[in-house]
């Protein structure tokens, strides 16, 4: 039995899981709104229960579409940080958590296929550090789309993954090849400029293949929405950086189960930075 706070800031409850879905799927509640089970005192979002994750019936936040022509990232990224909330770094993790526990076998099937893929590709002789060079972003892409569905509760298959290659191949390259070339001379130089680009440029895979940016509006915005709250997104990274780590000292084996813990993280941060809710 679950009580939620209502848009009117009041709580409503108890009552069960099944109305909690029904009010999601009549757009009464949605994954941000406040929860807790009855009995206890510790509140969170629909959208860090294992009831309400990837549930059909919960409606989907995709974004509005893009407005027609080019965009300003400077404008759309202001509009963004706006509206965005500040980012919860446990509430992203735990989201994460929720995400790999609801869709344990597709997340860690589909994740662990496509870390498998990239290192075969990167392995071939001779042509494996052009593929690591090349595909690296389209990849990227891919397994985030695969994860940004997951996190929307919208139906995916194992080839979403990799719709990185039929979406958006050409700018997933260019913004591998800058993301990586820029960083790496950040590194080169002071190295913190190196650690602030890292950071800064998390969404911008997102972006290319979600909202079907450009490579370079897309670091842009990312950049800047990223740089509002870089604390904040620096210290998840570095809690999904320490999660990870802790699977490979599990016999390795763990990394396939941390690793979705960590990428279901950052899609989460970035539906909360990039997919805020409207202006009332």
């Amino acid at each position: 039995m679950f009580i939620i706070i209502g848009g009117d800031g009041k709580e409503y409850g108890p009552v069960s899981a099944e109305q909690v879905r029904i009010w999601l799927a009549s757009g009464r509640a949605n994954l941000q709104t406040k929860a807790k089970y009855a009995g206890t005192e510790e509140w969170h979002t629909l959208g860090e229960y294992t009831e309400f994750v990837g549930d059909p019936a919960a409606p989907a936040t995709t974004p509005p579409p893009m407005p027609a022509g080019e965009i300003d990232p400077k404008t759309f990224a202001a509009d963004l940080i706006a509206r965005a909330a500040p980012l919860d770094i446990f509430g992203c993790i735990g989201r994460g958590w929720g995400l790999l526990k609801a869709n344990f076998w597709s997340v860690v099937g589909t994740t662990a296929l496509v870390i498998i893929v990239a290192a075969v590709a990167n392995a071939i002789p001779f042509l494996g550090w052009l593929a690591g060079l090349l595909l690296g972003g389209v990849f990227n892409g891919g397994l985030y789309y695969f994860y940004i569905k997951k996190v929307r509760g919208e139906s995916t298959e194992l080839g979403d993954a990799f719709s990185g290659f039929s979406l958006a191949l050409g700018p997933l390259i260019l913004t591998g090849l800058v993301v990586g070339l820029m960083t790496l001379a950040g590194f080169i130089l002071l190295i913190l400029p190196g650690i602030y680009l890292a950071v800064a440029y998390g969404f911008a895979y997102m972006l290319v293949i979600d909202r079907k940016m450009e490579f370079w509006a897309a670091m842009e915005v990312s950049r800047r929405v990223i740089s509002a709250q870089w604390w904040r997104m620096f210290g998840l990274m570095i809690v999904g950086a320490i999660i990870a780590v802790l699977g490979v000292l599990g016999l390795l084996i763990g990394i396939f189960v941390t690793v979705p813990i960590f990428i279901g993280a950052l899609v989460y941060a970035y539906e909360d930075l990039c997919n805020p809710p409207p202006r009332a």
